[in-house]
């Protein structure tokens, strides 16, 4: 009799144990995140908001600032994100004035510099960190061609440099899109679109990538890439013969955000993800990437990065670029759309 209860219960208990973890299974939520950031950048996030969160799985949407921001924007009414991650701060400004995002508080909210935040509150988005510009620099092909360093973006309207610069597109990258938008503020319009004139007599081709132009040069294909400082310290990392150039007029920057998408169907989920993403954990893995994070006592110091990085920042008003981002886009392309890399 014994041992028919023990060949009956033990079938029992195994058909238990495999309905439990496929109930487990069936729980688990997947979350639609489409996101900027670097492709080299994604894993480690993930890994660590799964270290917290291992029932959450992330599908990412990834591709550059602009083509993300328009991908979004089509989608308006029929949404397929749950949550934008990693997107510049005049893009989530644009979203949130098109009623396209949850506004939500994440725990430990106030940590976040006021200046990396919405000012609503609860805020329709959140800073992760800054992304700034920089011009990498091939010192072997320079001297090849006896081109000197600049110092300036004006340095760069010389004719030595004629040919020899690249730099990202800004309807597709957000780099692109915050040099112009600095280039504006620091020399007021009229200047700044005469100084972008002389600029693109100098410019090779304008890419679709914010990354892109610093690869380039790295590789010896241009002199220079106007970029930013995560690629340039990456490719220099790498062995690369470039030098880091921050103009000394001042450096354009934006902020990589998240917020949660309105038509999200998994708002519980969601939210955990923006409560990790200013964690103290989240801030240590931007702070490898990038100089400044947007709880600014967790900024590390990074190599090639000046020390005093910060204070380099143009006065960067995001409403301004947002609401004047597509007038802004249309005057650059009816000038300089000839010299764009084809897509």
């Amino acid at each position: 009799m014994i041992r028919l209860l023990t060949r009956c219960i033990k079938p029992l208990a195994v058909a238990l144990l495999a309905a439990v973890a496929s109930c487990a299974w069936a729980q688990k939520t997947t979350l639609v995140v489409y996101t900027a950031l670097e492709t080299d950048q994604i894993k480690a996030y993930q890994e660590g908001f799964n270290k917290v969160y291992p029932d959450i799985e992330i599908t990412w949407v990834r591709d550059s600032t602009g083509v993300i921001t328009t991908k979004l924007l089509a989608e308006k009414n029929n949404p397929k994100a749950d949550v934008v991650m990693g997107l510049a701060a005049t893009s989530m400004a644009i979203f949130d004035n098109e009623g396209m995002l949850i506004p939500y508080a994440p725990a430990g909210l106030s940590r976040i510099a006021s200046q990396y935040r919405d000012s609503k509150n609860p805020p329709a988005w959140v800073g992760m960190d800054v992304w700034g510009a920089t011009i990498c620099f091939n010192t072997v092909e320079a001297a090849k061609a006896n081109i000197p360093k600049p110092e300036t973006w004006k340095d760069l309207t010389k004719p030595v440099y004629k040919g020899k610069i690249v730099m990202p597109h800004p309807a597709s990258s957000g780099t692109g899109f915050f040099d112009v938008t600095a280039w504006l503020q620091l020399y007021g319009e009229a200047e700044g679109w005469k100084f972008m004139d002389g600029l693109h007599e100098n410019i090779a081709q304008y890419m679709h990538s914010g990354s892109k132009p610093c690869a380039s040069a790295a590789s010896g294909e241009y002199v220079l890439g106007i970029s930013f400082e995560y690629r340039a310290n990456r490719e220099k990392a790498q062995g690369k013969p470039i030098d880091l150039v921050f103009p000394k007029e001042g450096l354009g920057w934006d902020l990589e955000a998240s917020g949660i998408h309105k038509g999200t169907k998994n708002l519980a989920a969601a939210q955990k993800l923006l409560d990790w993403s200013i964690t103290d954990a989240a801030m240590a893995l931007y702070a490898k990437n990038f100089a400044i994070v947007a709880i600014p006592s967790l900024s590390q110091p990074l190599p090639n990065v000046p020390a005093d990085y910060a204070s380099r920042l143009v006065k960067n008003d995001f409403a301004w670029a947002s609401k004047n981002r597509d007038k802004i886009l249309a005057e650059w392309s009816k000038r300089y759309e000839s010299k764009a890399a084809p897509k």
